[in-house]
């Protein structure tokens, strides 16, 4: 095959311009897209008084277990609403609940006796986590949760968050019309 060898001193040709003008115009359009496409997945930990305010002033929990709900994310999570737990037969346990791929939720698409995509509870939108973790609470009760059996079972254990985090002070958000959804 024959090679053409250019003298450094040679400018581009106005071809030579063409092509790269046109390979840009692909290029940059083409990474934009891919820029675009590509979802990042914001995460939120928490903060022991941050989350015990959000949770009754924006998602009405009640005051009486709210100890044992913060218990219960504070040995689950750690607080963090990204955490993924690879459990020993293969399924996950997903965000601030670490609610559990087996039964409650399905990669990849909505599934599972939640009917959420997994990957959804992992994210800082807590919001389907609660309706979700809820559920399992109404259920099974707080011993679905390893953490909660383990750390939180006796009511010693528990924060004392009416102290810790002023929790006479808290009060659902409420709008003209009525309380928020959150």
């Amino acid at each position: 095959m024959y090679l053409k060898a250019r003298n450094r001193e040679t400018k581009p040709t106005k071809r030579d311009l063409t092509k790269m003008k046109t390979v840009c115009m692909w290029i940059i359009p083409v990474l934009i897209l891919l820029l675009l496409e590509s979802k990042q997945v914001e995460s939120k930990k928490y903060q022991r008084c941050e989350l015990t305010r959000v949770l009754v002033e924006n998602y009405h929990f009640d005051k009486t277990f709210i100890s044992n709900w913060i218990c219960l994310v504070e040995h689950e999570s750690y607080l963090d609403t990204s955490k993924i737990t690879v459990n020993q037969n293969d399924s996950k346990n997903y965000g601030l609940f670490q609610i559990s791929s087996k039964n409650y939720c399905s990669e990849g698409r909505k599934g599972g006796q939640c009917n959420m995509k997994c990957e959804d509870f992992s994210n800082d939108d807590i919001g389907d986590d609660i309706a979700c973790a809820r559920m399992i609470q109404e259920r099974e009760g707080f011993k679905y949760w390893k953490g909660w059996e383990r750390y939180c079972r006796n009511p010693q254990n528990l924060p004392n968050l009416r102290v810790a985090c002023n929790l006479r002070s808290l009060s659902p958000l409420r709008t003209p019309r009525g309380f928020l959804l959150g």
